[in-house]
């Protein structure tokens, strides 16, 4: 059987990489913009090849990522090495090296430092990732739902200390990470122990930043002032509402990490929409009637200009669309689906999906 030819990244396809990033973040997962100014002057006029799996099934990956706060990361830049440091420290503990880099997350923010990862320690992409769309916890990546360790992993943080973390189960993971990420800078590069390649195609989501990078190229080729229908059957997915933001209610936060809000949009023909979210969009009711949830990526896109809005970018009096873009197909397998259903965000309502999979 012969192997797909392999996609290849250049500066040119970095506006539409960051707009795909946008949408699969689901508004959340930190603005990969400012960051892709930073994989622009590394790659220059070089490509950068996607890889798949099975090109390199007898290579050791290792998954890579920012873990944090994205807007604190924005205000205090790294200085390059991070990601390095964090790699060889799992390379220390473990005595294994890796062979190439996958993101933890190909969404948002971390869909463009993994990249930047690969270019610093010189080893190829892999086009994989352990969410498929923005999640906002560790012990909801696809490794923990496969029930594989998260450990040992690493972080490496802006002021130049390194903790390694070893023999915890994801839960574990996620609490002493978020607790060690309160007292030192709000955020730090992340490693995990590197991993085989060839078993990816059971355990991760496979294809992602493709398909970031489809959807970005999807969205430039809409015309200026679209119709919402136009813009959903431009990005493969289903409207749900278009019209004008009536209220913003934020509830608080949990540290920074987890806020949540409930924004009212008015919708053109009078019907009401709700949405709920936390980092990210999580659910939309139409009336009182649930209509869109998580695993499903909720997308809401400024409505004159069709650009993917953040949870945190929203205010009261905006026009917008309000879409529905399908879920990465490894979450919808029965015993995949339960740390990304609504109940894993405390919503009781059972997962409602696009065409009513799975």
């Amino acid at each position: 059987m012969s192997l797909p030819v392999p996609q290849t990244l250049r500066a040119a396809d970095l506006e539409a990489l960051a707009v795909g990033l946008c949408l699969l973040g689901s508004g959340g997962a930190g603005d990969p913009h400012p960051f892709s100014s930073v994989l622009r002057s590394q790659l220059g006029d070089a490509e950068l090849v996607l890889h798949s799996p099975a090109e390199l099934a007898g290579a050791s990956v290792v998954p890579v990522g920012m873990v944090g706060a994205t807007s604190v990361f924005t205000e205090k830049l790294p200085h390059g090495g991070e990601f390095g440091t964090a790699v060889a420290a799992t390379g220390r503990w473990t005595g294994a090296s890796p062979d190439a880099v996958m993101a933890i997350e190909t969404a948002g923010l971390n869909g463009i430092t993994a990249l930047v990862a690969a270019l610093h320690l010189e080893l190829p992409y892999v086009d994989a990732d352990l969410a498929g769309r923005g999640l906002p916890r560790l012990d909801q990546m696809t490794w923990a739902a496969a029930r594989l360790p998260l450990t040992p992993c690493a972080l490496a943080f802006p002021g130049g200390h390194t903790l390694l973390i070893d023999r915890a189960s994801p839960t574990d993971v996620e609490r002493t990470i978020r607790a060690a990420l309160a007292g030192t800078g709000g955020w730090a590069a992340l490693a995990l122990a590197p991993g085989p390649a060839a078993s990816l195609e059971e355990t991760a989501c496979v294809g992602t930043l493709g398909r970031a990078l489809a959807l970005g190229r999807a969205h430039g080729s809409l015309r200026m002032m679209a119709g919402a229908a136009e813009v959903a059957e431009g990005l493969g997915g289903e409207v749900l509402g278009e019209g004008r933001v009536l209220d913003v209610l934020r509830h608080g936060s949990d540290g920074g990490l987890h806020a949540e809000s409930s924004v009212t949009v008015l919708d053109r023909r009078g019907a009401v929409l709700r949405i709920e979210t936390e980092n990210e969009f999580l659910m939309v009711l139409v009336d009182g009637q649930p209509r869109a949830t998580v695993p499903d990526l909720i997308c809401v896109l400024d409505r004159r200009t069709n650009r993917p809005l953040a949870v945190d970018a929203l205010r009261r009096g905006d026009e917008v669309f309000v879409l529905v873009l399908p879920a990465p197909a490894w979450w919808l397998a029965p015993d995949h689906l339960d740390p990304v259903s609504p109940s894993a965000f405390a919503i009781d309502c059972p997962p409602i999906l696009l065409g009513g999979r799975p």
